[in-house]
């Protein structure tokens, strides 16, 4: 396993899920179907602290490799795991479809991911489904567009200078 680069494949399986590691940390690939199963299944074995949960949006890299045969997605949900008991961290990987947006919401499994879950709907418009009150959290309610996308244009926000004479 290497440190440098891309994420370095193994042969490691964590309840039916492909490990790699990368940049020193245990990574699990998580069918977008199994994703509430598998958190489960890992609070089970000790991860219990939700460290956080955000999206990352790879449309600039549609041919990345992801690793172990995962095929990627334009959106990914990282969630990093704690577990105390173990002194053990790992992280979660996620692969979202840009033409369907949606995962399953982690609320019942980590109360904590409530407002992880809303911040990443606010910025980069993934639907966690189930989810209790999935509304903006960062933006005004009547913003349009999701800020962190990188199809977004930044030129339709306003900038006002003070003192200016326009």
């Amino acid at each position: 396993m290497s440190d440098n680069g891309p994420a370095a494949e193994t042969q490691e399986q964590l309840h039916g899920c492909p490990v790699i590691e990368s940049r020193g940390q245990r990574v699990v690939l998580v069918p977008r179907g199994d994703y509430v199963k598998v958190m489960k299944a890992l609070v089970a074995d000790g991860f219990d602290m939700l460290v956080d949960l955000t999206g990352v949006d790879y449309l600039q890299m549609p041919d990345r490799n992801v690793g172990a045969g995962v095929v990627p997605e334009r959106f990914e949900v990282v969630v990093n795991l704690l577990s105390i008991s173990r002194r053990e961290r790992l992280r979660v990987r996620v692969q979202v479809p840009g033409d369907e947006p949606t995962i399953a919401t982690l609320f019942d499994v980590h109360p904590g991911s409530e407002a992880h879950e809303r911040e990443t709907f606010d910025m980069f418009g993934i639907v966690f489904e189930g989810h209790p009150d999935l509304t903006r959290i960062l933006m005004p309610e009547d913003w349009q567009g999701h800020p962190l996308r990188k199809d977004y244009d930044p030129g339709r926000i306003p900038v006002q200078f003070k003192g200016a004479n326009a």
